[in-house]
């Protein structure tokens, strides 16, 4: 069941909403790593400065229950967990101070294998128990034997 740490190219799409404004929207491919383990697996990248999170390191541990845990350590230092149907508190510290996040997840699909696969959240998110908006993230995941040939060839 398990298997060794392999690199991967991540594509994210991000989306925020706010209440009568354009929906903001990055998105980003980056390199990262897929591993697993008995209880799930892992996914890591170096977040950029285009992100707004440079020095951070973001990780999601993917549970086989549609249960996600983000985890970011470095400059910004959090741990966010996404349940359908369910809030969760945490903090989220920055250079700049700490702030209480909660989420509500309303739906949570995983589809992941050791060649890949996507992650999908949509979610509320309250900052200081003041909502803050809904958001959404899609992460597509490959390996880098899984990727179209021409992909591949950029990769040479």
């Amino acid at each position: 069941m398990n298997f060794k740490e392999k690199d991967v190219i991540i594509s994210i799409r991000g989306a925020q909403s706010f209440d009568g404004m354009d929906d903001d929207v990055i998105e980003l491919v980056t390199s990262g790593t897929l591993s697993r383990n008995d209880s799930g697996y892992h996914l890591s990248y170096q977040e950029t400065e285009l992100t707004g999170l440079g020095g951070t390191t973001t990780t999601f541990h993917v549970e086989p229950n549609n249960k996600v845990t983000l985890i970011r350590l470095g400059e910004v230092n959090s741990q966010m967990v996404f349940e359908e149907q369910k809030k969760h508190i945490s903090a989220y510290e920055t250079p700049y101070g700490a702030m209480t996040v909660g989420v509500a997840a309303h739906r949570v699909f995983t589809d992941l294998s050791e060649i890949g696969g996507t992650l999908e959240i949509d979610y509320a998110l309250e900052i200081d128990h003041a909502i803050a908006g809904e958001n959404c993230f899609r992460i597509q995941v490959r390996t880098a034997d899984h990727l179209p040939a021409t992909q591949q060839n950029l990769k040479s």
